[in-house]
């Protein structure tokens, strides 16, 4: 199966664009008459024939519709704060987008290392995990936030945080509900500081631990999606 993200996608033809039309005939070496399948990163799967098979401008027709294909159960919204090695950040949007997630925010908080984030490129990321891993649904990609501001935002579903600091806490698989709307917070590498922590509690979010080991950033952002999916799975 080869899957082309197509967002402006509309009606019974469709013109891959040059550097897709190219990948198509020339790397993947699809004629008239094969297979194309296509999607427009809101949960629609296309399932295409192609007709004009030229390597600048491969035109497809459409002969069936898929809504919401390979849709999860749950809605997670995950706020990760980059690691001081960006590639490492990167490495885990392309695997939590494999996992299945529904939003990412890349949050600035006061022990954060890296004050700069380059959101077309990671949007790229994102946009290559989804096709490699057939999923039709684009997570939606968030500017670098203050996490105040996000602790602060209304938000219609569980709010959790996972610190490393003092105090009762759950394990997040413990706290997770199946079909669940969730928000969950990751720190820098410093974790969250005392008063981030306090106003996040404040603000409704839960306490919450991903087990007894420390973890780097992008390893606890891959657990804590990894819980989620689980849990569903589980109850399923």
């Amino acid at each position: 199966m080869h899957l082309f993200y197509t967002p402006d996608i509309n009606g019974n033809s469709y013109q891959l664009n040059e550097e897709e039309s190219k990948h198509c005939i020339r790397v993947l070496r699809l004629a008239v008459g094969d297979e194309v399948h296509l999607t427009d990163g809101r949960g629609m799967l296309y399932t295409t024939r192609i007709t004009n098979a030229q390597p600048k401008a491969c035109i497809v027709e459409v002969v069936h519709q898929e809504k919401d294909f390979g849709r999860h159960q749950y809605f997670l919204h995950l706020a990760v704060a980059p690691t001081k090695n960006m590639e490492r950040y990167e490495w885990v949007l392309e695997k939590i987008t494999e996992i299945g997630i529904d939003v990412i925010t890349p949050i600035l908080c006061k022990h954060s290392e890296r004050k700069v984030f380059k959101h077309e490129r990671a949007k790229k990321i994102v946009i290559a995990a989804m096709k490699q891993s057939l999923k039709t649904k684009l997570p939606e990609l968030h500017d670098l936030t203050e996490v105040k501001q996000l602790i602060t935002q209304a938000f219609d579903g569980e709010k959790f945080i996972c610190h490393c600091g003092e105090g009762e806490r759950l394990l997040l698989p413990q706290a997770l509900r199946p079909c669940s709307k969730a928000l969950i917070l990751i720190g820098p590498e410093g974790d969250f500081s005392p008063e981030e922590i306090a106003l996040a509690l404040k603000h409704g979010f839960k306490p919450v631990s991903l087990g007894d080991t420390r973890l780097r950033v992008e390893t606890a952002a891959l657990v804590a999606c990894t819980y989620m999916q689980a849990v569903q799975l589980l109850n399923n």
